[in-house]
């Protein structure tokens, strides 16, 4: 009788906690080093992990633009922008590493800034292409960074009939390395679509730019250097998940 008690208090102790006990979700699953693997496809239908993204937002460019003129009538003269905004727009391709970590190639541009100053026009915008790691957190914010290549476009011409850009580099394109760091959040709209909120901190290097012109007294000389631009960029995107 007592072998006959113990046994039905085992088994109900052992359906108990059967029934008590959670079901560990597909998505997790123990390793052979006594932690989880967690899997990204634990969504109502399994994914392949990559995604598109397009993006679009507002970037504000700061740097200093030096220039410097053969006729000595012309000032040396050095021009400080800051934080001025242009249309920043980028579409990406990426891949879900796994739940925590993606990784995504954007191409994007910036563009276009347009001054005017000392007898000249100026143009200035820059597309890029970047490669990023990213970091996501359960609660939508995510922190990622990047490397890649900007190519800075500058143009310089005159500003009027009588200063007249008559050779040199008109119109110029560089190529320079460019990082950058980001934060933002996501949030789902619905199975495939993800709503991106992005902030960007990037620099990358200007041109050096020379230009023969005349302006009604002769042929002069004239150079435009620009050193770094930092960009600060915010932009909203719309993911697409496969």
């Amino acid at each position: 009788m007592k072998r006959l008690i113990s046994m039905f208090v085992l088994t109900a102790m052992t359906t108990g906690a059967s029934v008590a006990a959670p079901a560990v979700p597909s998505h997790i699953a123990r390793n052979g080093r006594g932690g989880y693997n967690v899997t990204y496809s634990y969504q109502d239908k399994v994914k392949t992990g990559w995604y598109t993204v397009a993006r679009a937002g507002i970037s504000l460019l700061s740097w200093k633009n030096k220039y410097s003129f053969s006729d000595t009538t012309q000032p040396q003269a050095q021009d400080n922008f800051s934080f001025k905004p242009v249309f920043d727009g980028s579409l990406a391709i990426g891949r879900h590493l796994d739940y925590f970590w993606r990784g995504e190639l954007e191409l994007g541009y910036m563009g276009q800034f347009s001054d005017s100053g000392y007898g000249l026009n100026f143009d200035l915008s820059a597309p890029y292409l970047m490669a990023s790691g990213y970091y996501d957190f359960t609660n939508g914010l995510y922190l990622g960074a990047g490397v890649g290549l900007a190519m800075p476009i500058t143009r310089i011409d005159g500003a009027s009939a009588t200063f007249e850009v008559t050779g040199g580099d008109r119109n110029k394109t560089s190529v320079s390395p460019m990082a950058g760091v980001m934060a933002g959040w996501t949030t789902k709209l619905d199975d495939n679509l993800v709503l991106d909120i992005r902030y960007r901190f990037a620099g990358f290097r200007g041109s050096t730019q020379k230009i023969n012109y005349t302006n009604g007294t002769g042929q002069f000389a004239a150079e435009s250097k620009i050193d770094l631009i930092w960009d600060n960029s915010i932009s909203v995107g719309l993911r697409y998940e496969f």
